[in-house]
């Protein structure tokens, strides 16, 4: 087995789990001129985002899983693996609590402005204010607020039921039309843009969500709203959210996924008039200690799973 790019993952403490079920090669990252070398004679292959497609998997002839470390597929060509008897798993579910979590990290630091006032008090300005308070960034109560949720699955659904606890008001879209609720309110995507607060994005990319919000969308949505991505880069379209943040279409966006990643140095979005009205994180809502921890785990559950499907056929070499 070899887990090409086991960086993504950081420092876990339970990788042991992958290792009793086999001789495991494990490199922080692969360059492609390595990929070959590296995969070559493996029957596991562990990867997070590193591109397989029919040219690699062709020269594999010993390969009989991919294990993504992940819950996304798009960086293994599927039709391939399929067409010659290589089995692909995913990792689902072990970063709800994690994402939803820093959706709320998000929003309250964009809502509350706490860096501001943090800095406000140790720069010595407090000190010498003469004034118990300050209200020099004015900040709204999500109580009462509508949030709006696209794409109600796991996360989306456990964001719902945090937003509740805050006492907002929720409605969803679902922009492959298989999700509802009995709660909460189901909207089109024009009346989610007009009426939310604050728009919560938890949809996977895919063809009906590329380039759903674009800057038509964003100017359907009130000045004062607040947009978080913690879905997938693509699903807004980045130099639109520029412009729409630059020109007060909203009033500030939370990102947490981008559509190239890591960020180039010439993105829109670091250019923006006032930067105060994004945050930006590197792709770590869904990292937190628990989530990947978990993320190994199911790893070595799918090994394992495989191997049991696997025994009156051909086990695993040890």
């Amino acid at each position: 087995m070899v887990f090409l790019d086991a960086r993504t993952l950081g420092d876990v403490d339970n990788l042991q789990l992958i290792e009793a079920e086999g001789r495991l090669d494990i490199y922080d990252d692969t360059p492609q001129e390595l990929l070959l070398s590296r995969c070559r004679g493996k029957e596991v292959i562990i990867v997070n985002k590193i591109y397989l497609g029919a040219e690699i998997l062709s020269k594999l002839p010993d390969l009989r899983l991919i294990c993504i470390a992940a819950t996304g597929i798009n960086n293994i060509d599927l039709d391939y693996s399929e067409k010659h008897g290589i089995e692909v798993m995913n990792v689902a579910g072990y970063s709800t609590n994690s994402v939803a979590q820093s959706t709320f990290t998000t929003l309250l630091y964009l809502i509350g402005r706490p860096a501001y006032y943090d800095a406000f008090v140790k720069s010595g300005a407090y000190e010498n204010s003469g004034c118990f308070t300050h209200h020099g960034r004015p900040f709204q109560e999500l109580h009462g607020k509508v949030m709006g949720i696209i794409g109600l699955g796991a996360i989306g659904k456990q964001v719902a039921r945090i937003a509740t606890a805050f006492g907002m008001e929720l409605i969803f879209h679902s922009s492959s039309g298989k999700n509802s609720h009995p709660t909460y309110r189901q909207c089109t995507l024009h009346e989610i843009l007009e009426e939310a607060d604050v728009l919560s994005i938890h949809a996977p990319l895919n063809a009906q969500t590329k380039n759903l919000i674009c800057y038509r969308e964003l100017c359907r949505m009130k000045p004062g709203a607040i947009l978080i991505n913690m879905g997938r880069g693509g699903i807004v379209n980045e130099t639109d959210l520029a412009r729409a943040l630059d020109e007060d279409r909203i009033a500030a966006a939370g990102i947490d996924v981008l559509s190239q990643e890591p960020v180039g140095p010439n993105h829109p979005l670091l250019g923006l008039k006032n930067p105060d009205r994004i945050y930006i994180s590197p792709h770590m809502a869904w990292a937190s200690i628990e989530s990947r921890a978990c993320l190994v785990k199911k790893i070595a559950e799918n090994i394992i799973s495989f191997k049991q499907k696997s025994e009156e056929a051909q086990p695993l070499r040890p």
